[in-house]
């Protein structure tokens, strides 16, 4: 079988650098359309959208991924076009390859197998795609999901082909992410000439002992699932340009990533009396770009270690590691979300690729999936 190869080059051959689809969804619709599936288009500005079902009873189990890549960088450097799948050294380069055309492939070829083999199956299988996954995030799978809840309908197992492997397919499940809160902080002094600093006064002198306690605070202890919450400063700018000037404002970018044993509330809360006590004339703007949610062990996650080891014979390990994804939306209205993909060794690179002999494994694992939740 080379359906989930042939499906992945088909959609690494559209460049579809976000937000644009390139008409990734469009193929994948004509595909699905005759076996049953109802699909709905989901525009939202540039951003394209698709959430396709098949059944209308529930449980629902949903596949969500993106058919967006990030920009392949200097075409120079890559060698072979990176959107022109190429075949070589039993490996399929292109952008798109790891992160996620190949996910994509397998659990639409996944989702094809089942309801050709089961079509009176209980329940309900959907997938939901997006073009606004590498970007900002803000015209895609949170429009889907702010439409679903709209008219009451929820997602009860949620697999997200996100390429979570590490050394070899299987070895890795995520079943939550942490939170990212980000601020900019902007510290207010008095611009002054370097050689009479009494007439002025320097707002990063002023704020050096806050940021130290800020950098050296323990916010939390994590819990089982998640390591400590983490606190990093992503970005200082001050002054002219000159040497002779003392500044009269600091700008600070800054980023939490907290688990679930804080809340974005209070992270917020304890900035801001750092910075009160510190007697700083500061202003500070917030920006939440996601909560964390765990997954704990039950149907879903137990369904797909035993079809990965099934398959591969792999142990996978559950994991919280790692950045945010559209996992963060989904869960507002799925109580189980995991993520399960290809080794991502060489996601977002020059020459990204992936071994074209998990293909195959990873459709069978998320058919087996299915099965095991609806057959």
């Amino acid at each position: 079988m080379r359906e989930p190869l042939d499906l992945a080059r088909a959609l690494i051959a559209r460049p579809s650098v976000t937000p644009d689809d390139a008409g990734c969804q469009a193929l994948i619709a004509e595909r699905l359309r005759p076996l049953g599936f109802a699909i709905e288009s989901v525009p939202s500005g540039p951003v394209a959208n698709l959430w396709a079902r098949h059944g209308t009873a529930r449980p629902l189990v949903c596949f969500a991924g993106h058919t967006d890549v990030v920009p392949p960088g200097p075409l120079a450097k890559w060698h072979s076009d990176p959107f022109q799948p190429d075949e070589r050294d039993d490996r399929l380069y292109g952008r798109g390859a790891a992160d996620m055309k190949t996910a994509v492939a397998a659990f639409v070829t996944a989702a094809e197998a089942f309801v050709r083999e089961h079509p009176r199956h209980r329940g309900s299988v959907a997938l939901l795609l997006t073009s606004d996954e590498e970007g900002v995030a803000a015209d895609g799978t949170v429009k889907v999901v702010e439409r679903l809840r709209a008219r009451g309908e929820r997602i009860d197992y949620c697999v997200v082909g996100e390429p979570t492997s590490i050394e070899r397919l299987g070895d890795t499940i995520k079943n939550g992410r942490r939170g990212s809160l980000s601020g900019r902080l902007v510290v207010r002094g008095v611009q002054g000439h370097v050689a009479y600093p009494h007439l002025a006064r320097n707002p990063v002198h002023l704020a050096a002992p806050a940021l130290a306690e800020l950098a050296a605070a323990e916010w939390d202890r994590g819990n089982e699932h998640f390591p400590p919450t983490t606190w990093q400063i992503s970005n200082v700018h001050a002054g002219t340009g000159a040497t002779n000037v003392i500044p009269g404002e600091l700008e600070v970018l800054f980023n939490f990533r907290f688990s679930t044993a804080s809340t974005a509330e209070t992270l917020q809360a304890r900035v801001q009396e750092v910075l009160d006590r510190h007697r700083l004339d500061y202003a500070i703007e917030w920006s939440l770009s996601a909560r964390p949610f765990l997954t704990a062990r039950g149907e879903l996650v137990d369904a797909l270690r035993a079809s990965i080891r099934e398959v591969t014979g792999v142990a996978a390990d559950v994991s919280t590691t790692g950045g945010t994804s559209d996992g963060r939306f989904i869960a507002e209205i799925c109580p189980q979300v995991v993520e399960f993909g290809v080794p991502n060794a060489s996601i977002h690179q020059i020459d990204e690729h992936v071994d074209v002999a998990v293909l195959e494994p990873l459709s069978e694992i998320y058919r087996r999936v299915l099965v095991k939740l609806l057959a």
